[in-house]
């Protein structure tokens, strides 16, 4: 199955776009997408707007790889359950989100080496098609490790003093 999430705040009825059309063009019928307060009407995929934490968890945890808005908790809960996770962030200038924060997270992500991103309809379309042969990398912990929080804690205590 192919998990898409866009999160609970607002639609991102530029990526349920896409994904329906190409899912439509490919005759896939694996492709289930929780789409948040959208009014858009797929023709293929299947959708909720909403799903609660464990349900979230759980259909990332079955996805043969996950599509996403550039969110922390997407992105996080993939990496942490080592999915392959293909991202299209929500861009200001297209009134999508407040600012570029998310174009921000994807392209440090990217970088990373840990995520595939696209920044428009026309890379996701190209990389959708390449989906079979994308893997994921090797689980992240859920934890922050235990040097970064001897780090951040010599940090903080420098300060304190």
């Amino acid at each position: 199955m192919i998990f898409v999430t866009v999160g609970a705040q607002m639609a991102f009825d530029r990526l349920i776009r896409a994904v329906d059309d190409w899912a439509l063009r490919r005759q896939r019928d694996d492709v289930f997408a929780q789409v948040g307060p959208s009014e858009l009407k797929t023709r293929q995929i299947a959708t909720t707007r909403f799903i609660d934490p464990q349900e979230f968890r759980r259909r990332v945890s079955e996805a043969r790889i996950v599509i996403a808005h550039a969110g922390m908790g997407s992105i996080i809960t993939a990496l942490e359950l080592g999915k392959p996770i293909l991202v299209m962030p929500r861009r200001g200038d297209l009134r999508e989100t407040r600012n570029d924060h998310q174009v921000a997270t994807a392209r440090q992500f990217e970088r990373s080496g840990r995520i595939a991103t696209a920044m428009d309809e026309a890379e996701l379309m190209d990389k959708l098609d390449t989906l079979d042969a994308m893997s994921g990398a090797a689980p992240v912990p859920p934890q922050a490790s235990p040097q970064l929080i001897a780090a951040v804690r010599g940090f903080l205590d420098a300060q304190i003093k």
